[in-house]
């Protein structure tokens, strides 16, 4: 637009036209090779990426985004796409393990930004596992997935918690050291569970003869069921069968118990005795006491075990009842494995808080039950309100564990909280002054004019180690909505209420 005409332009310098003038206007001078523009048109805008714009504009400045993974919304700040996908970000060298830890305040999207996960996941080829859903929340996703769902509950199905699951299989096809690892894993996963499931009957823990007494009770019934197999190749101990071992001791149970007479012996242990028989005649007869009528299917892309039944009863009900979906999952996620059917797993659990606060030493064994991890090609997710719900847990040891349970998980996706729950989240993961503002602002509205929709409705704050947080805006498609709500109850109208 400058190139000047040669009959009109001076020879040697050609800025000699313009020097000593003021500064042009937009339309430029209006003399000749000057630039003049009669008109000139509107801009217009383009968008794109970072990586192709930044040759053009070599200002462009990226937030340091992972954009590999599942489509979970877009940054805050620079409206970049973020994806987020914990195996491919190991895989990357981003995170070391692919645990999440996913915590803020009821209302604001925790279940929200899971079921995003989990819907693509699945797509990706993950087996969705949801061991204990106390709300039935993952229901409706699980269905539309294609998967299925199992109704846990008084005349529902029944879970035995001594039940191996496909790790019988898996021992059945194992010989020499192998075999020997699998049946020490299995007794592990029952001795934990039976003592777990006491300990939240009791609220209290358990001795260490009666400690003893559980290990040897249950190695006796298992060779009981074992010797009586040639009946039922599929059967497996129950809880009522180590009641019965204990109510007719054999020697070594004397032994342990320093008694010389059966009389002597249920003297002395019929706390321990009267324990194990309230999981058979108490509030939870009939769910936990019995053959298991579930069966595994990890060829379906998603599983839950729906707990939703039990969600009004006493919190030792619902933490007996998450402990064992949870045990079970596990055994269904390490059998198969073994089996050569690998499959990789995400595998939420919601609530987990209503299962640890129950009686003390619950943290420890949950951690030992459902223990799998990087090494199980698994993805967990567990979701939880408030770092204070794990405050509330009995004992120091307790907290203390807790807290590193969470702070084992590589990412930390926060939501909307207050300052009290932002410096309890400092304790495990670095916030900055902006950061901790930013989650802070999404706990509630700045002014009480209604109409406007909730600050912290689908933000989220994605930590990972020292690194700054992406701060996530999620959009949900309209197929989403419905599929995601958790706030039905209050969203549906009925006959009498007013539109």
């Amino acid at each position: 637009m400058n190139a000047m005409s040669p009959t009109t332009t001076p020879a040697a310098d050609p800025g000699a036209l313009y020097r000593g003038r003021p500064v042009p206007r937009p339309l430029g001078w209006p003399v000749t090779g000057a630039g003049r523009a009669a008109n000139v048109e509107g801009g217009v805008m383009w968008q794109g990426t970072t990586t192709q714009l930044c040759g053009l504009y070599p200002f462009a400045v990226s937030s340091g985004a992972a954009p590999t993974g599942v489509p979970i919304g877009h940054h805050l700040h620079t409206a970049e796409p973020i994806g987020l996908d914990p195996a491919e970000w190991l895989r990357q060298g981003l995170i070391t393990n692919t645990g999440m830890w996913i915590q803020g305040q009821p209302g604001i999207g925790k279940s929200t930004i899971v079921k995003r996960l989990m819907t693509g996941l699945v797509a990706f080829g993950y087996t969705a596992v949801v061991p204990g859903d106390v709300k039935g929340e993952y229901t409706a996703l699980v269905e539309h997935l294609g998967g299925r769902v199992v109704r846990i509950g008084r005349g529902g199905h029944a879970l035995n918690p001594l039940d191996p699951g496909p790790l019988r299989d898996a021992l059945a096809r194992t010989t020499g050291t192998e075999r020997e690892r699998l049946q020490e894993t299995i007794r592990a996963r029952r001795l934990t569970l039976l003592e777990a499931l006491a300990v939240i009957v009791r609220r209290a823990e358990v001795t260490v003869t009666e400690r003893r007494l559980l290990g040897v009770a249950l190695d006796l019934t298992v060779d009981g069921t074992r010797h009586a197999s040639s009946t039922d190749p599929r059967a497996e101990p129950t809880i009522p069968d180590v009641v019965k071992v204990l109510t007719t001791p054999p020697t070594p149970l004397l032994d342990i118990a320093a008694v010389d007479t059966v009389l002597g012996f249920r003297r002395d242990t019929r706390e321990l005795i009267n324990t194990l028989q309230l999981l058979c005649d108490g509030a939870i007869r009939g769910l936990f006491d019995r053959a298991s009528t579930v069966t595994a299917d990890l060829a379906a892309p998603a599983l839950s075990l729906d707990i939703s039944d039990l969600d009004n009863d006493e919190d030792d009900v619902v933490a007996a009842a998450m402990l064992s979906s949870w045990a079970w999952a596990a055994a269904v996620i390490d059998g198969s494995v073994t089996l050569g059917r690998r499959r990789r797993i995400f595998r939420v659990q919601d609530e987990l808080w209503r299962a640890l606060r129950v009686a003390p030493g619950l943290v420890e064994r949950s951690d030992r039950i459902t223990r799998l991890g990087r090494s199980r090609g698994e993805i967990s997710a567990q979701v939880t309100h408030s770092l204070d719900d794990l405050e509330a847990l009995p004992t120091e040891a307790d907290r203390a564990k807790a807290r590193g349970m969470a702070a084992r998980n590589a990412i930390m996706i926060l939501g909307g909280m207050a300052d009290k729950e932002l410096d309890s989240v400092r304790r495990i993961t670095p916030l900055t002054t902006s950061e901790a503002a930013m989650v802070r602002a999404w706990a509630a509205p700045p002014t009480w004019v209604t109409g406007s929709l909730h600050p912290g409705r689908g933000r989220y704050l994605i930590k990972s180690g020292e690194r700054m947080g992406l701060p996530v805006a999620l959009s949900l498609m309209p197929s989403e909505r419905d599929l995601y709500n958790t706030d039905v109850a209050w969203t549906q109208t009925t006959p009498g209420e007013r539109e």
